[in-house]
């Protein structure tokens, strides 16, 4: 017993340093939620999809008062975590959610795609408790995921979450709005033109992004912008 018990005491300080430390990424926001000066008109959660937004086009948030509050390589669980936190408490008229691919990439390991959608959902009911209209965005098109080579039928899967998320929309009113259909070539992979990697828009796509969501971001908008 004395043995198993100096082995585990041992063994503590390795499991510490193993563990996790801000799963969510709380504070890869907090600074920049602490300084805003005003709420913003929309909130764009995500993960690297939009966080490479706000790189490759940063007056598209700065000019219109929008906030992106992506995090490269995160889940739907870790986003719902954090909802609060990089949504609600800003208190935007509208959150446009990007959730799901990193799910399908096994991220954080298998998950089903019922779990997936209730995660979006989730979101979605958070922010229309909070006041907050929910916008529901589709999955970018992927052949592959790169990194993970071992996952099989990407571009399917996608198809089958986004139209989870097309009907669940579609039943509660929301908006919905459909990036796959225009960025997607004929076997669902990302149009080359669009893409670096098969996954992450270009400046390009992020343009055709742009150009499909801004009509649905309109009546957000603050009028003296």
């Amino acid at each position: 017993m004395k043995k198993i018990i100096c082995v585990l005491l041992a063994a503590a300080p390795l499991l510490a340093t193993a563990q996790p430390k801000d799963w969510a990424n709380y504070g890869r926001y907090a600074e920049a939620n602490a300084q805003l000066k005003q709420a913003p008109d929309v909130v764009f959660m995500g993960n690297s999809i939009t966080d490479g937004w706000d790189d490759a086009h940063p007056e598209f948030f700065t000019d219109n008062n929008f906030a992106c509050r992506g995090i490269g390589g995160q889940v739907s669980s870790q986003m719902l975590c954090r909802f609060r936190a990089d949504v609600i408490n800003l208190r935007p008229k509208a959150v446009a959610i990007l959730a799901g691919t990193n799910d399908l990439a096994l991220n954080n390991g298998p998950i089903e795609m019922v779990h997936i959608v209730e995660n979006i959902v989730s979101m979605a009911e958070l922010a229309l408790a909070a006041g907050i209209q929910p916008i529901i965005c589709s999955v970018l098109p992927a052949g592959k995921y790169p990194w993970r080579g071992e996952v099989e039928g990407v571009a399917g899967k996608i198809r089958d979450l986004n139209e989870r998320l097309r009907r669940y929309a579609a039943e509660r009113g929301f908006e919905w709005v459909d990036y796959h259909a225009a960025l997607a070539a004929e076997d669902g992979s990302l149009r080359s033109e669009y893409t670096y990697d098969g996954v992450h828009p270009t400046r390009a796509g992020y343009d055709v992004m742009e150009q499909v969501i801004a009509p649905v971001l309109e009546p957000y908008k603050s009028q003296d912008r």
